[in-house]
Order: C-alpha cells, then sequence, then structure tokens
C-alpha cells in the first residue's frame, strides 16, 4: 500500500483550537518536510476563530519517519464557520526510529489513512470557498475572496540577450461560482503579455498582449479535465492598426503517474476563429487552429512544459519551452521559481505575427 498513515495530533491547545481540524498534507521524506509542510486548518465550528492552528503536530511521512513540526508564524487571518485557511508547518524533532506502517497499529480513534484525509480536506476546502480572506498589513486590513483566485498561465519576467529583450507576463483565473453552484465550473481569466526592449536606448515597451478569456471547465475524473470557451487576443491599439483575435476553443489535459513523485500532462487544444481580427485577416495561417501541451513535472522540484501550435497547410507555426525550479528548495526561504523561457516560430507578439523569431530568456517566476 503506497500510502501510511498520517496521524495529525494537537501537542498544545487553546480553547478557539477545540473547533479547528489540522489536515497536513504527507511529506514523502524528512528532508522535503525541512522545505515547510502545508496543512489546511478547517473551522468545524460555528464562531469565527483566528487561523492559528495547533502550535505543534505529529505526522508521519511516506517513508515511515515519524517527526513533530511546529507552525510558523503567519499575518493575522480569520477562519469564518464552515471555513478554511492554510498554514506552514516545519519540523522541530524527529522519532528516533520509523513509525509503524500498519494502521491497526495506530492509537485508537486517532487519525486516518492518509489520502482519505487529503481528499476529505479538499473537499471541503472546495465546498467552503466561499468565505472572505482577511489580510492585515501595515497598510491596514485588505480583503478578498481569495479561495476563488488561482494560477493560470505562469507569472515571470525573463530577460535575453540582444533583440530578445525582456518578457514579462501577468496571469491569473477567477471562479465567480461557489463550488457548490451548478455554474461553479465557470471561470474567467485574464493574461497580459509585455514585451521590454531594454536592448534599445529608451526601454520602450514594444508590445502588449491583452487576453481575456472565459471559460467552463470540469473534472473527467481525478486525472483529466475537460474545458470549453472563449478567448480574446487584442494588442489595444486603435481601428488602424489594431489587431483582435475571438476564438472559440475546447481542450482537455490528461495526467499520468511517472511513479517517485513525477507526472506527465498531456493537453490538446482545438479552436476556431470568430468575428474579425482587424488588420490581421491571416492570422490564422500563422497561429494555426490546434495545439500541443507536454509536461512533466515533480511538486516542489523541476517543471519542464512545451506548448506547440501551427496550421498544417501552410507549416508555419511556434513552439514555446518554459523550465522552472522552485528556488526554495535551494535554501534561503524565496517563495520564486527560476525559470526558463525559450520560443522559436512565427507570432511570438500578436501585433508582429508574421515575423520568425528564436529568443532565449531566463529569469524568475511568480507561478509556474
Amino acid at each position: 500500500m503506497c500510502s501510511l498513515l498520517l496521524v495529525p495530533l494537537a501537542l498544545t491547545a487553546a480553547p478557539a483550537l477545540a473547533q479547528v481540524r489540522a489536515v497536513p498534507t504527507q511529506p514523502a521524506t524528512e528532508r522535503e518536510a525541512l522545505r515547510g509542510v502545508e496543512v489546511i486548518l478547517l473551522n468545524e465550528g460555528a464562531a469565527p476563530v483566528p487561523a492559528e492552528g495547533p502550535r505543534q503536530i505529529e505526522v508521519t511521512a511516506a517513508d515511515g519517519t515519524r517527526m513533530t513540526l511546529e507552525r510558523l508564524p503567519a499575518p493575522a487571518a480569520t477562519i469564518a464557520p464552515g471555513g478554511f485557511a492554510k498554514a506552514r508547518y516545519v519540523p522541530v524533532a524527529y522519532a528516533a526510529r520509523p513509525a509503524p506502517s500498519t494502521a491497526g497499529e495506530l492509537p485508537p480513534g486517532v487519525g486516518s489513512a492518509y489520502p482519505a484525509d487529503a481528499r476529505a480536506a479538499a473537499s471541503a476546502a472546495a465546498a467552503n470557498a466561499d468565505g472572505e480572506t482577511e489580510v492585515r498589513g501595515s497598510a491596514g486590513t485588505a480583503s478578498g475572496f481569495l479561495a476563488r483566485f488561482a494560477p493560470h498561465e505562469p507569472i515571470y519576467g525573463a530577460f535575453g540577450a540582444g533583440d530578445s529583450g525582456t518578457k514579462l507576463q501577468f496571469s491569473f483565473a477567477f471562479q465567480p461560482f461557489s463550488n457548490e453552484s451548478a455554474l461553479s465550473g465557470f471561470k474567467f481569466a485574464y493574461t497580459q503579455t509585455m514585451f521590454w526592449r531594454l536592448d534599445l536606448p529608451s526601454g520602450p515597451f514594444e508590445h502588449t498582449t491583452y487576453s481575456p478569456e472565459i471559460f467552463y471547465e470540469k473534472a473527467v475524473d481525478e486525472t483529466a479535465t475537460f474545458g470549453i470557451g472563449w478567448r480574446h487576443d487584442s494588442n489595444g491599439e486603435g481601428p488602424a492598426t489594431s489587431i483582435d483575435s475571438n476564438r472559440i476553443f475546447a481542450r482537455f489535459t490528461k495526467a499520468f503517474d511517472l511513479g517517485g513523485n513525477w507526472r506527465a500532462e498531456v493537453t490538446p487544444q482545438a479552436w476556431i476563429y470568430v468575428g474579425k481580427q482587424g488588420v490581421a485577416p491571416d492570422l490564422n495561417r500563422y497561429w494555426g487552429n490546434a495545439s500541443l501541451g507536454l509536461t512533466v513535472v515533480k511538486p516542489d522540484s523541476l517543471k519542464l512544459s512545451l506548448n506547440v501550435r501551427g496550421d498544417f497547410e501552410t507549416g508555419r507555426g511556434a513552439a514555446e519551452l518554459f523550465a522552472s525550479y522552485p528556488l526554495a528548495d535551494l535554501g534561503g526561504g524565496f517563495g520564486l521559481y527560476l525559470f526558463g523561457q525559450g520560443f522559436t516560430g512565427h507570432g511570438e507578439a500578436l501585433d508582429d505575427f508574421r515575423r520568425r523569431d528564436t529568443h532565449g530568456r531566463i529569469g524568475i517566476s511568480l507561478t509556474r
């Protein structure tokens, strides 16, 4: 049995903690736990409570190592009734020998099998994404439905030599309806891609592409998700030079377990163009009508993503490669990724889509 038992055991408690259940994710090894273990705090009571959780918990890693984790300091926040928050814990002590892997050897009534706990926590978190999250800082308290936001395309800044310049991208997805709603699969996303020519004297932003999306997606099973929607890409210019692409797309992602915590993902996508395209009626002959994404990733480690698109009739298209590695793994507590990006083909910039380029850049990313 590949999963061992994970036993959250509160070693210290305050009265408010009686209604908070702490559900840790299971680290693979002691070394992995040193980078921090994410713990979901579920408020099972009828009143708001501080998002603190127990000061210490005991967990068993996948390799059988038992250890005690202690909560890291975090900004003050509140968990609404039925809501959840995330906390991060790090090891403070370790057991002298591995814990037994048999469920029957655990103290009666303590804990449950790790996968079951993880699924239960994920379900509870998804079902209670309605709560507002407050973040208190030096500028005051800011609030938002943060559980509704998710990474979409990578957020990064990458720098290249010569005319490769700097490529910056910002992207997010937002779910307006709660997970309990029949419309929970509808999402809005926005991506903005900018090309900053730092190699030129004035350092101008030469190209910018604005890309809002509306789509609906649904999980087919635990390893596959289907989506359909509309995407608009624009260079943001006036009628004389405007390029506007409107596409209806369908896409599908399937994940495959490669073992050793590695997985592969395959993402085919197809689209049709609708409406006018401004001064670029031949855009489809360079962008094509389909793409294929291939990803190999190990969480908290290396990720490689390749996306290929094109038009079979014209032979034009492009390929883009992303490579990233978390800097947190190198020590220092950086919550960033070392990021590399390479592109070859037509249409990296929307308003220069007929140009064929090859560029390589390196930088950092916030998401990947």
